[in-house]
């Protein structure tokens, strides 16, 4: 499989983004902590140079806790101001108002001496599609002051929202980079969903998932799908769609309706919580 997926709203977003960090104080990215670094987006590094920066590890509830530590510990080391979330349940997010403060002490402490007080700290949100930036928002701000979806592109445009009295937040929509180096990748933006399902092969990316599975996480499948598992990912696939009783006409086993079933199952953390980046 060969991955990519670049709209064209996305170049207009990188560019509205371009305009507006001279506005901003810091730059808040959301990876998800199941693949921290492949949902990194490198143009970001580029885009934010000289800007405080704050990393949140969103999803940490679907990922393996002893990787997400180690991943947390790697980027502190690079510099980064580092917090885990879950988004959706509102887990961390009342820290985030914390870090941000500890990564802006130094603007604070200029603003201060110039005789300027109470300014807010001015943060843009950025991600990947489909990483929760909006879902973060909304529970930070404590209201649905953006519009959420489980798929990627749902934010089009930028909007500012007041947090409290310290803090406003600039929402800018997911965006990808042009192409990825390494096609691993993008075959791990597919398994999370950051990559427009019309344009992904399912039956393929459920293969390369239940290959994934089986090296790093063995018992997994079986026990979720009470299957007995084998080192065939196709006939492993069989048995779930079996199991499941994804049948078409005729009784013949419909195998992408099992891959669909699997890939929402692993998104959801129905089969699990894993990581699949490890951090050297």
């Amino acid at each position: 499989m060969h991955f990519q997926w670049y709209p064209g709203h996305m170049t207009k977003a990188r560019r509205m983004m371009q305009e507006d960090i001279k506005l901003i104080d810091v730059v808040i990215e959301l990876v998800d902590a199941r693949i921290p670094l492949s949902s990194k987006n490198p143009e970001i590094d580029e885009l934010a140079k000289n800007k405080s920066r704050v990393i949140l590890l969103n999803k940490y509830d679907l990922a393996d806790d002893k990787h997400t530590e180690k991943w947390k510990k790697y980027f502190e080391e690079q510099g980064y101001f580092v917090t885990l979330v879950n988004s959706k349940a509102g887990n961390g997010v009342r820290k985030v108002n914390d870090v941000i403060q500890q990564a802006c002490k130094e603007k604070i402490e200029r603003d201060r001496r110039k005789g300027i007080l109470n300014r807010p700290i001015r943060a843009m949100v950025v991600g990947i599609p489909n990483v929760g930036k909006s879902t973060f928002i909304n529970s930070f701000a404590g209201k649905a002051a953006t519009k959420t979806g489980n798929k990627p592109g749902v934010t089009k445009g930028k909007q500012w929202i007041k947090i409290n009295k310290n803090v406003e937040l600039l929402d800018t929509p997911g965006i990808l980079w042009p192409k990825f180096e390494d096609q691993t990748v993008g075959l791990r933006l597919a398994f999370i969903g950051a990559i427009r399902e019309e344009i992904l092969n399912i039956l393929e990316l459920s293969i390369e998932l239940i290959k994934f599975l089986q090296e790093h996480y063995p018992s997994s499948l079986t026990a979720k799908y009470s299957i007995e598992g084998s080192d065939d990912a196709v006939q492993t696939l069989s048995q779930i769609a079996e199991r499941r009783g994804c049948k078409i006409k005729g009784g013949e086993l419909d195998l992408n309706k099992a891959a669909t079933l699997l890939m929402d199952d692993f998104r959801n953390g129905r089969i699990g919580n894993f990581t699949i980046e490890f951090s050297s």
